[in-house]
């Protein structure tokens, strides 16, 4: 290996830590640039008089809860007198529950308090909620003769049972703001409208009403790294074939003055999808993630500000729905408005092959088998079987090139010298040709078994069944199965090490080497500086990336491996023998020798390539 290749290597590994150290440098800012802002945010408040709080207990009763609260005796903040009653009255809580979720709403801007979703639970066994106590917002933004929030205000409860309940905000003049939630039985959806009944000419001259949600997203997985990595915020835009993401680890915000059909505050495994069943005018969005440090294990703030269309001098009514649940492809693909594209399957090949034949297959075997461990076992023997016919080809030509690889020796040892590179080449096609060997035969097979491999990479993360399911040494496969904890963040691997990682790294280094034994190499610096990298530097590198995500992933490309290896012991043991492969190379001997397409081209580059060598000399 000469000494431009190592410089290569040594910067290729300054860059990975200088990034690591920039993406860390880049989360803090992010986390003080939320604080800040809530600290302005919060000094406006007060600056503007309003220094109202409410106390929530910390278990709401089924029924309305009554926070302590003593009416701000202050001046007058707002003209309308109902609408200033309902500022400073005493807030309420109401659950409504089936037997998948529980959502408790507030009478304060008559919105989402928090919502606990059941069977499952965060990676430490406690409760998993997809935001906590007064971790979201809702409030719709509306001029009636002054500008109000709908979140500053206490709505009265019109009406309630288990599954529905209705907040009104009356004014003075009649008529009043209401906000319909309703808990569909046996379901993670909840239909929301949002009206405004007998207000007249309120609000005047407008054509829209602005309403603002924002949410802060707690952490539910054990590994950050692969939390964040599949976390983000979905839009979603009738006719487009996927929703547009912003996020995936790293800040973003965009603005869309087009219609919008739904937008998705998205965990890796869980969602908050709002969609307006006649669409939103327009919106913006942006997601900010928190730090790995932050002492409240909260993930992500997401905001949307949506605009819906108003039309004054008649009761409006927006309907609206909710989806507070898990990633489930089959269970949002349920509902018939694509939530389910905010699982990262891929992309049009990728996504097809994961849709119909990954999940189908992966369904099936579940149906018999509750070890998901076997499951992937099974899915990789049979994954391995159907594409053996395309990999065959380049097995059995590494096969034939390890057997003659004294005979490459011998080629090259006959020529040594720089110039003589095209006789080289010349002599060792004759002889792969002689000898029915193709070196790049088998790489178009193979580069048709990718699309698999990057479809198990989509795949695995990003499976909510694999989510706190254990398998030998790991406790959950949907992230990385730890045998050593460091205490401290190391650059590049983390605070941690995952064996399956270390495993399948040590096993692509093995594969490798098999599969290079029949390569000679000894005069081509080129081709030992390629070895290097596919045979040092590619397991490195994977580790490096498998080490924080899913043991899932890591387990499969172990797997995969493994019987990779054994398909190449097997032709070289019964199939490509070295007896029948010099049988082939005797009756080829007076043959004349068939040039491919590819070789002819190689060897004009070759010529051409001496000839200007030979030029560069006489000068």
């Amino acid at each position: 290996m000469d000494k431009n290749t190592i410089t290569g290597f040594v910067l290729i590994a300054v860059i990975l830590f200088g990034f690591t150290f920039y993406q860390s440098r880049q989360a803090r800012k992010a986390a003080e640039w939320l604080a800040q802002q809530d600290s302005i945010a919060l000094a406006a408040r007060i600056a503007a008089g309003d220094t109202v709080e409410y106390a929530v207990p910390a278990e709401p009763s089924e029924t309305a809860v009554a926070a302590t609260q003593e009416p701000s005796a202050q001046a007058a903040i707002y003209k309308d007198a109902a609408l200033e009653a309902a500022h400073n009255a005493a807030a309420q809580l109401v659950k409504l529950e089936n037997d998948k979720i529980a959502l408790t709403l507030t009478s304060q801007g008559a919105q989402p308090y928090n919502v606990l979703v059941k069977d499952y639970f965060n990676y430490d066994s406690t409760a998993l909620y997809i935001f906590k106590d007064g971790g979201a917002s809702y409030s719709v933004s509306v001029y009636t003769g002054e500008f109000i929030q709908t979140k500053d205000f206490n709505f009265q409860i019109a009406e309630q049972n288990d599954t529905c309940v209705v907040f009104r905000l009356p004014f003075s003049d009649g008529g009043y703001i209401e906000q319909r939630y309703a808990l569909q039985a046996g379901s993670y959806m909840v239909d929301n409208t949002l009206s405004f009944i007998e207000m007249g000419s309120v609000p005047r001259n407008v054509s829209s009403i602005d309403i603002d949600y924002s949410m802060i997203i707690p952490r539910m997985e054990k590994g950050y790294k692969n939390e964040a990595q599949y976390s983000k915020l979905d839009f979603y835009q009738e006719g487009d074939k996927k929703p547009t993401e912003i996020g995936r680890s790293r800040n973003g915000n965009k603005r869309v003055d087009s219609r919008v059909s739904w937008f998705a505050f998205q965990q890796q495994f869980f969602s908050a999808i709002f969609r307006a069943k006649n669409q939103f005018s327009s919106g913006s969005f942006d997601v900010a993630f928190f730090p790995q440090e932050d002492e409240s294990r909260n993930l992500m703030a997401c905001n949307a500000k949506m605009r819906v269309e108003y039309r004054p001098g008649q009761d409006n009514v927006i309907p609206m729905e909710m989806y507070l649940g898990p990633n489930h492809y089959k269970t949002l693909r349920e509902y018939g408005q694509k939530y389910e594209k905010v699982i990262p399957l891929g992309g049009s090949l990728v996504g097809w092959f994961t849709k119909y034949v990954i999940i189908p297959m992966f369904d099936f075997f579940h149906r018999f088998i509750s070890n998901f461990g076997l499951i992937i076992l099974l899915m990789t023997i049979v994954i391995k079987l159907v594409v053996f016919p395309l990999t065959y080809k380049s097995f059995a030509s590494s096969s034939i090139m390890a057997i003659l690889k004294p005979e490459i020796e011998k080629i090259n040892a006959k020529y040594p010298k720089q110039e003589d590179a095209m006789k080289k080449q010349q002599a060792t096609m004759a002889l792969y040709n002689k000898a029915g060997a193709n070196p790049m035969g088998g790489c178009l097979p193979t580069l048709l078994t990718f699309p698999i491999l990057w479809a198990m990479f989509r795949f695995f993360p990003a499976s909510i069944e694999l989510r706190q399911q254990p398998f030998l040494w790991a406790h959950d496969l949907s992230t990385y199965d730890a045998i050593l904890e460091f205490g401290h963040r190391v650059p590049l691997i983390g605070d941690h090490l995952s064996l399956f990682a270390l495993l399948m790294a040590v096993t692509m280094w093995i594969y490798s080497k098999m599969t290079m034994s029949g390569q000679a190499t000894a005069n081509d610096p080129n081709a030992q500086s390629m070895q290097f990298m596919t045979k040092w530097m590619m397991p490195i590198m994977m580790f490096f990336i498998c080490n924080s995500l899913s043991a899932a992933l890591s387990y499969y490309y172990l797997l995969s491996q493994l019987i990779s290896m054994l398909q190449i012991w097997v032709i070289r043991k019964f199939i490509v023998k070295p007896e029948k492969v010099y049988a082939r190379m005797a009756a080829n001997e007076n043959k004349p020798v068939k040039k491919s397409k590819w070789q002819q081209r190689l060897e004009e580059a070759q010529r051409m390539q001496e000839q200007q060598m030979r030029q560069q000399r006489k000068r």
